[in-house]
Formats: C-alpha cells, structure tokens, sequence
C-alpha cells in the first residue's frame, strides 16, 4: 500500500514529467540525455519533499534548468580533458602517432564506452572487477566491454597507418 506522499509524488510526476521532459529536451542535444535530466528533477523533487512538499511548476523548471546548467559544465570539462589529452599525446609523439590517433578514437566514443576501455586499460582491472565498479555481472561486463573495443576499432582514423592502427587495437586489447 502506497503512502499518501507517494501517492502525491507519483500525481506530481503523472502532471509535470511532459512539461519538464519538453523544457529540458529543448535545452540539450539528445532526447537521452533529456530523458535522464528529466528524471534527476523528480529524483531531486522527491529527495527535498517535506512536510510542505513544493510541487509547482515553476519550481520544477528551476531545479530543471539547474541541472542543464550542471550537464553543460560536466560536458565542458569532458571536452577540456579529452582536448588536453589530445595535446600532451601530440607533444610526445607528433600528430601522426598512434597515442593521437587513440585520443581521437576515444574522443568519439559515447561515455559509457569510453568508460569502460579506461577502467580496463588505464585502470588495468579485470572483467570481474568491472562489473563490480558498473554494478552489474560479469557476463554484462563482457558484452560491454566487447561492443566499446569494436566501437573503439570503428573510430581509429583510417588516415592512420595501418600498422599503427593494427598495434593500437591490440594494445587496446580488441
């Protein structure tokens, strides 16, 4: 049996999700990152719901412009440190190394993807310490660990030598 405050909290988020949904979708770049915004502003909702719970919209909007704000900055210092990353691979093995063509590789790759090739070759984990880290089993893991290596080998520059490229992907492990 539901609370009355559940209750409560799931008519504020029957009523406001679309709103709140379209206000963030039109301020970010993809209907996921939307969708999970849109979440984190109910997730924040119910975190700060009280014994005054406030539920207008005006409210939610402000939580939700709040954190677009935050996933723009998140997103700035992703692209600093790739670009940074970038750079140092370039002042220590020229434009045409295989450590840029990695950076460039791994620039492309969505997050989770990117994610996951680090906690296995920067971190030098294992599968099963992955999945611990991911929260999920060792077999998911795998299957993730997989598709990011074949994303990875789709993104090295073709312009890359194929024998720089060869030896990237097997360091990379794919």
């Amino acid at each position: 049996m539901l609370s009355e405050r559940e209750l409560a909290f799931i008519a504020i988020h029957k009523d406001s999700y679309p709103r709140v949904y379209r206000f963030v979708r039109r301020r970010v770049e993809s209907a996921d990152i939307a969708e999970e915004l849109a979440a984190d502003v109910f997730r924040v909702v119910w975190q700060k719901w009280g014994d005054e719970p406030r539920s207008d919209l005006a409210w939610l909007l402000t939580v939700a412009r709040n954190l677009v704000g935050n996933a723009y900055r998140s997103r700035d210092r992703q692209q600093a440190l790739q670009e940074k990353l970038r750079a140092a691979a370039v002042v220590r093995g020229g434009e045409d190394s295989g450590n840029v063509a990695v950076q460039d590789a791994m620039a492309q790759l969505r997050d989770k993807d990117r994610d996951i090739l680090q906690l296995a070759y920067w971190d030098e984990l294992s599968t099963a310490e992955i999945a611990g880290v991911l929260q999920c089993s060792e077999s998911a893991a795998k299957v993730r660990l997989h598709r990011a290596r074949a994303a990875f080998r789709k993104h090295m520059t073709s312009g890359a030598e194929s024998i720089t490229a060869e030896a990237t992907t097997q360091k990379m492990g794919a």
